[in-house]
């Protein structure tokens, strides 16, 4: 295996990772952001009021989108598997 072929396999690892949390990561800074500025505008300085819905939305989020990832982690795997032969010779 040559190093360009390490660092391509690499960069689609990288690519493939970042597309699958960039939906779970959007949603909670967007909605850490909103929190904060409700927290802000109405002077309530509890902690658990940012954190609790954040972790609340993240599980809905992984839930409703489970058959996207786990599709789009398939798809890469199945790619993988039919190109063994080209890494492993």
């Amino acid at each position: 295996m040559t190093p360009d072929l390490v660092a391509e396999l690499l960069r689609q690892l990288l690519t493939q990772a970042m597309i699958l949390a960039a939906p779970v990561l959007v949603a909670a800074v967007v909605l850490g952001f909103v929190l904060s500025l409700l927290q802000t505008l109405t002077s309530l300085q509890d902690q658990s009021l940012t954190s609790v819905p954040r972790l609340l939305a993240v599980g809905v989020l992984l839930l409703a989108g489970m058959p996207w990832f786990l599709g789009r982690m398939a798809a890469y795997t199945r790619a993988l598997m039919l190109d063994l032969h080209r890494y492993l010779g």
